[in-house]
């Protein structure tokens, strides 16, 4: 059957009028030669709104992660991040094969760190240890349900991060859906992070991109690394183009992702088949299920209603919400969860 509601990712979403429009009609110019103006504008953009220096467009949030890390580390260093991060489960060993370094993996609340996890995995000084160098911080975090950092959380790990002489990243995948949720100002965020990475292709709907933000001196670096990886783009202003409508247009819209996901979590939460849902803060659902049922198999019972999802384990289903997804296909997906009779149960 095909799909009619999709709720397997928020970069399944399509471009809407307007941004075609935007995309339509941008100037663009080389801007591996430095002279696409648009690109220019979104890069400034998003720094200006960060408050940091500069800022560079990239294909992927893959890729602006991994600029980041190669940028913060030398081979032999060691990358101090969750054990769900998205840099270490899902950007193909990246940090070992473009940065030569290891991980040092902790286990966070929901992927959420603070700096008394942190600090004693700091390695000391040692010949036989690899220099701890760089933290890195998700938010929202992905397998954690879209859990959400405060920026009085992220103070004290920069101010640790400082004392002990490690660089801070950020990889803002759904940094927006973060700020809309906690209410904290994007522009109080450059102060406290060496690099952020910010995806436009999520719940802010563009089709392509993600920006990396820093000091003029590693955005400098960064462009380098990007020509080497493959990333440096020609006309990439029309691409450079949705990001901007999103930016002007996709922010505050946010908050009814958001809503969307709390009402199917409500009523995932009353189900024979699910045994918990994860606190739903921004616009990622993520239950267990009950025994006597698979993962799978309910993913594919809703695939036959014209309903995708994703199972992320063998117990455990995610839904996420973005701007393709009206409250119509909300009542709709609910009536059908609430109906549902999946094979297996005892």
């Amino acid at each position: 059957m095909a799909i009619k509601i999709d709720f397997r990712s928020d970069t399944v979403t399509r471009p809407t009028e307007g941004m075609l429009t935007a995309m339509m009609t941008a100037k663009v110019g080389d801007d591996v030669f430095g002279e696409d103006e648009t690109v220019h504008k979104l890069e400034t953009k998003l720094a200006s709104m960060f408050n940091m220096e500069a800022g560079l467009f990239c294909p992927s949030g893959t890729m602006t992660n991994q600029i980041a890390i190669k940028c913060f580390t030398q081979p032999m260093d060691e990358v101090i991040c969750d054990q769900t991060a998205h840099v270490y489960r899902y950007e193909g060993g990246g940090i070992a094969y473009h940065s030569m370094a290891s991980v040092r993996l902790l286990n966070g609340e929901r992927g959420i760190l603070t700096p008394e996890m942190i600090e004693p995995e700091i390695n000391e000084e040692n010949i036989h240890y690899p220099n701890s160098s760089l933290v890195v911080l998700e938010n929202t975090v992905n397998k954690g349900g879209g859990a959400c950092y405060h920026l009085s959380q992220i103070e004290p790990i920069h101010t640790l991060c400082n004392i002990k002489g490690l660089k801070l990243h950020l990889d803002g995948a759904r940094l927006f859906n973060a700020l809309v949720a906690t209410g904290d100002q994007a522009r109080n965020y450059g102060q406290y992070f060496d690099g952020i990475s910010i995806c436009l292709s999520k719940g802010l709907g563009a089709p392509v991109g993600s920006v990396l933000l820093g000091s003029k001196e590693t955005i400098r670096k960064a462009t380098k690394i990007r020509k080497a990886f493959g990333g440096g783009m020609r006309q990439a202003g029309f691409l450079a183009a949705a990001g901007i409508y999103a930016l002007d247009h996709h922010v505050e819209r946010m908050a009814v992702d958001h809503q969307h996901a709390k009402a199917l979590a409500t009523a995932l939460s009353s189900l024979n088949y699910v045994a918990s849902v994860m606190p739903v803060e921004t616009n990622i659902v993520i239950f267990e299920v009950a025994a006597g049922f698979k993962a799978d198999s309910i993913v594919h019972t809703l695939a036959e209603k014209g309903i995708a999802c994703s199972a992320t384990g063998p117990k455990t289903i995610r839904l996420v919400t973005h701007l393709d997804i009206s409250a119509e296909m909300i009542d709709m997906a609910i009536e059908n969860i609430i109906h549902l009779h999946p094979s297996g149960h005892k």
